[in-house]
């Protein structure tokens, strides 16, 4: 705990945070971390300010990383495009259009190179925001941190590497689902040994609660999802006071601003009593870290600069929720890709409130508030009967094949899109408060002529590199796969011999099978 003393502006001393309110028993940082897992929060260091980016080439995604660390980002936050996310190279014919779109295209570890050229990964924290093919993309990372003569037991980030929204809520998957959860614990496996300080998933309500979930359903669903992770690595032998320590999640914060903050302190709760039950006896193993990400979809293109109002809402929440990394919203992004002076706003945003507001001088601001702690206990019980139901299904993935999981996003998406047509919810510019607007001019527009160059590129490695290293490397992983091993050392060893993402994909549809 520091030393510091933390004053308002006014000069009065802020005592007793450790003091606890009336009729509550727990403080910050003590099981079961409803108020926080730290005990000093962010008077210790802020949360991390992690700015999601990616776009084009390798070779544009690399100016603006470096862009975003001179503006005093502290960590990075990769986006990949449409084509990477589901195992295909730039060449590919179902890649047309949609190379460089909605992310960064890597077609192998040459754009890897490219991508962080001038960055020393030993010295940043990087989340790559990937799932089915988060194992290639890890290897390509792992591959760079060792050509840059990083040791591997401290490099440290986050790959999304959760399979089971794809199939509820997003649909980026390739393979079915139980080949998909082998490559995830594969990964635990691994990572515990090899990169220790790699969080091997984070586990995503975000993109549940973009599909249309409610706060309750975002809470239920991925806590429901975080246990069918736990389990899938207790059966593979994995010491859960070990693997636990490098779970994380990746909450939606959206315009309730007190149900947001309610969810991620009943997160936290109801995280702490599954991961006790399961046998983790590690506080460690026991805490919910997570990165939260303002709502995408409470973005309207409709007077965009309203958004930076919502954005300011969700973020406070976020932080006042506890969160660990924090990622604002351009903007803009409801017309386009952020441009940089809506990323600057995004990133500024967070950075008053870190250092102007006063929110991070004391603990947990709202703890003890009647109101709050209400919510939060009337969220953890609305979510634990969906998390009971699921449960008798036979857990997450029975739910998910037997459609109950898809079917309730869907109905509570349907309600709130009516609740917008009927007018009974309010969505400022959009059915109130309207304006005659001009077609907004300054949008982020990607070049077609990119997936061209990107072909070109993978033309020239082609010619280039020793494709004899190649073939066996895809060939001993194509046996890999057949049997039972770890495929994780399998893949970088292809990785390695530049070997392409979509070429690594193909063995293991090949051998798995397309879902």
């Amino acid at each position: 705990m520091t030393d510091k003393k933390f004053k308002t502006i006014s000069g009065i001393e802020l005592k007793e945070v450790y003091t606890e309110p009336s009729g509550m028993t727990e403080l910050p940082g003590q099981f079961p971390y409803t108020r926080g897992i730290q005990k000093d929060m962010y008077r210790g260091k802020p949360w991390t300010m992690r700015q999601y980016a990616g776009f084009s080439t390798a070779e544009e995604s690399n100016k603006r990383y470096h862009y975003l660390l001179g503006q005093g980002t502290m960590g990075l936050s990769v986006a990949f495009d449409l084509p990477t996310q589901i195992g295909y190279d730039s060449d590919h014919e179902l890649s047309e259009g949609e190379v460089g779109k909605v992310g960064v295209a890597i077609d192998s570890l040459k754009d890897i190179e490219i991508l962080f050229d001038g960055i020393q990964l030993k010295d940043i924290t990087t989340s790559m925001t990937i799932n089915a093919t988060a194992s290639i993309l890890l290897a390509m990372y792992i591959a760079l941190a060792k050509k840059q003569g990083a040791d591997l037991k401290h490099i440290s980030g986050t790959i999304q590497n959760d399979i089971l929204k794809e199939y509820a809520a997003r649909g980026t998957y390739i393979y079915p689902p139980t080949p998909s959860m082998r490559l995830i614990t594969d990964i635990f496996e691994y990572c515990s040994k090899e990169v220790p300080k790699w969080n091997t998933i984070s586990i995503s309500g975000y993109h549940i609660r973009e599909a249309g979930s409610t706060a309750v359903q975002e809470l239920a669903f991925t806590l429901a999802n975080g246990k069918t992770y736990l389990k899938a690595a207790l059966e593979k032998g994995l010491d859960i006071n070990i693997f636990a320590k490098r779970l994380s999640f990746f909450f939606n914060c959206h315009n309730n601003f007190f149900e947001e903050i309610a969810k991620f302190r009943a997160a936290r709760r109801m995280w702490a009593h599954i991961t006790k039950g399961l046998g983790a006896t590690d506080p460690g193993a026991q805490k919910l870290r997570f990165h939260t990400q303002t709502g995408g979809s409470t973005l309207t293109a409709q007077q965009p600069m309203n958004n930076v109002v919502r954005v300011s809402m969700q973020a406070l929440a976020a932080v006042l929720g506890g969160t660990q990394s924090l990622h604002t919203n351009g903007y803009d992004e409801a017309l386009s890709l952020p441009t940089e002076a809506a990323a600057k706003i995004a990133l500024r945003t967070q950075q008053i409130i870190a250092f102007e507001s006063g929110v991070t001088d004391t603990v947990d601001p709202l703890a003890g508030s009647f109101f709050i702690e209400a919510l939060t206990d009337e969220l953890e019980a609305a979510a634990q009967l969906y998390i009971d139901k699921i449960d008798a299904m036979g857990g997450s993935v029975k739910a998910i094949e037997q459609d109950y999981i898809q079917q309730e996003i869907a109905a509570a998406a349907y309600q709130y899109q009516n609740d917008i047509e009927s007018g009974d919810q309010v969505l400022v510019g959009v059915n109130k408060f309207t304006q005659q607007e001009d077609v907004a001019q300054n949008v982020f527009r990607v070049d077609d002529a990119i997936r061209r160059q990107q072909i070109d590129k993978l033309t020239r490695l082609k010619e280039e590199r020793n494709n004899e290293e190649v073939q066996k490397a895809l060939q001993n992983l194509t046996v890999a796969a057949q049997g039972k091993d770890n495929l994780m050392p399998y893949i970088l060893t292809a990785v390695e011999c530049y070997a392409t993402l979509g070429e690594i994909a193909d063995v293991m549809r090949n051998v798995f099978g397309e879902y």
